[in-house]
């Protein structure tokens, strides 16, 4: 299915099919979204709480109570804590397979609260830097680390994690990696100090020295696929999907509509728990600002459908966007810039080739948002601070 940097269809692929389901090699939820007190399973990022539980964080309505609560799938009964830190998993398969693969290294014991952990040191240091919304995590770099720490094979993870691209900058457009500017150089040598104070192992040192540390920080910036769960949005489609008398149905239908305003006002576009991992099948996957296919995690866990948008020929390139719709929306020089300083590269899909001829202006909405990013950006960096 290889060809080169990128992925072929090898038969017909109809509209709507699953193309593939992948597990990423690593993946962790964002910090900022654990803060708020987003629950997800610290393996495979399912959402924790129940559909009704969430509604009513969400909709700040604590006595809210939510029709037909069978048709929520999380059990309760079946989650585990990590007996040392206290972590939650939503299965005893998955507070094992992160113990057999990362987590021996970075569990915190009796130290989960202690500010001076090396490790929460880092968390604490990627949070002032990076607000949300978050689109990578410095977790993600340390659960590299203590994945090749902890294997038996240990080139054999490297050799994986080589697979990603992780180069810093894009010499022949003369394009530098947002997040690797001038104006971070002193971010980053925090990070990096602390990184290596919590982690640093000898079979690693080459992730260690600086020009290491930068290409770990672009390979999770230019690779990590955000991962959205949420026990809430699962009990919606599983009510969608229930056949009801005409009466019934617009019952429940308008009860869903209030409640998602509810949320709205309440809570705003922060929905789902949130993470980003790294999936190796599609990171080979291209950009087009017409994609042909989408990435999606119905699963409420950490597993990634990627599904066709439209009938793929044989032989025919799989592409998916990088950008999100709005993003896709905007003009060709917007596209492009927000591709250079996150992915280092000029687009040229038939979308971008056929508007070409436009002039390389921004929209008067986008230049606005500029502006008020600028405005931030000397105060706290947080939009510059963000890998999509």
């Amino acid at each position: 299915m290889f060809q080169g940097k990128g992925l072929f269809a090898k038969k017909s692929i109809k509209k709507g099919d699953s193309i593939f389901i992948e597990r990423p090699l690593v993946s962790a939820q964002f910090l900022w979204n654990a803060l708020y007190k987003y629950k997800a399973c610290e393996f495979c990022l399912r959402a924790l709480e129940t559909a009704e539980e969430n509604a009513r964080r969400l909709s700040g309505i604590p006595g809210l109570s939510l029709p037909h609560p069978e048709l929520c799938r999380v059990r309760p009964e079946l989650h585990q804590a990590c007996p040392q830190c206290q972590v939650m998993y939503c299965s005893i398969e998955c507070r094992q397979a992160a113990a057999d693969q990362y987590h021996r290294v970075l569990c915190l014991g009796p130290s989960q609260e202690d500010p001076d952990h090396p490790i929460n040191k880092l968390k604490d240091a990627w949070r002032s830097m990076h607000y949300p919304p978050e689109t990578s995590s410095i977790m993600l770099m340390a659960r590299m680390v203590a994945v090749v720490k902890q294997a038996k094979d240990k080139a054999h993870w490297q050799k994986l994690f080589s697979h990603f691209c992780s180069r810093t900058a894009n010499e022949e457009d003369e394009i530098a990696h947002k997040l690797l500017g001038e104006q971070f150089r002193g971010q980053l040598a925090l990070l990096h100090s602390l990184f290596t104070a919590a982690l640093y192992d000898d079979h690693l040192s080459r992730w260690f020295v600086p020009e290491g540390f930068r290409s770990l920080f672009a390979l999770v910036g230019t690779n990590g696929q955000g991962i959205g769960t949420s026990s809430l949005s699962q009990w919606v489609h599983a009510c969608d999907a229930l056949e009801l008398p005409a009466q019934q149905r617009e019952q429940l239908d308008s009860f869903i509509d209030q409640l998602y305003k509810d949320i709205e006002k309440e809570t705003g576009d922060f929905l789902n728990c949130e993470g980003s991992g790294l999936f190796l099948l599609q990171s080979s996957c291209n950009h087009s600002c017409i994609p042909n296919a989408e990435a999606s995690f119905p699963d409420n866990n950490f597993l990634l459908h990627l599904s066709a948008l439209s009938d793929i020929n044989p032989g025919e390139e799989i592409c998916i966007s990088y950008l999100d719709c709005c993003q896709r929306d905007r003009s060709r020089h917007s596209r492009h810039k927000i591709l250079r300083e996150n992915y280092l590269f000029v687009c040229s899909c038939p979308k971008c080739v056929s508007q070409m001829d436009e002039l390389d202006v921004t929209s008067e909405e986008e230049e606005e948002e500029g502006e008020a990013e600028g405005e931030t950006e000397g105060d706290e960096m947080e939009d510059e601070m963000t890998d999509v």
